[in-house]
């Protein structure tokens, strides 16, 4: 069962698209479950002025993918790396133990985007 949390974010995503001209962007992928994940970021000085993301997979996918740009949304560059799987459990209200894969799958994509803001 998923929570009213998660169902919301699946039925109504933050965020949805790419950032036009970004300063940084990254695409990660599952290949057991086929899960993708881009995320795509704008700077304004330290801080995420814009975060959005493209998907394709299940509902707790596309959930996670949600909940990571609301979370890192106008948060410090140091501040976004400093978001946990923990947190976005707590944002969603819960993941089926069977969905951690959707969780992994944001952090990871969050952590490559912000990789190449530090390499820029």
């Amino acid at each position: 069962m998923y929570s009213a949390a998660l169902l919301d974010h699946f039925q109504n995503p933050r965020n949805p698209g790419e950032v036009e001209n970004p300063d940084a962007s990254a695409r990660v992928e599952n290949p057991g479950c086929g899960d993708v994940l881009e995320l795509s970021i704008k700077l304004q000085g330290d801080r995420i002025a814009d975060i959005r993301f493209r998907a394709k997979g299940c509902v707790p996918a596309m959930a996670c993918a949600s909940a990571i740009t609301v979370l890192a949304k106008d948060q410090s560059v140091t501040a976004a790396h400093a978001i946990g799987r923990e947190e976005l459990l707590l944002a969603l209200g819960g993941l089926p133990a069977s969905s951690g894969h959707a969780a992994h799958l944001a952090i990871d994509a969050l952590t490559a985007v912000l990789r190449k803001l530090s390499i820029r």
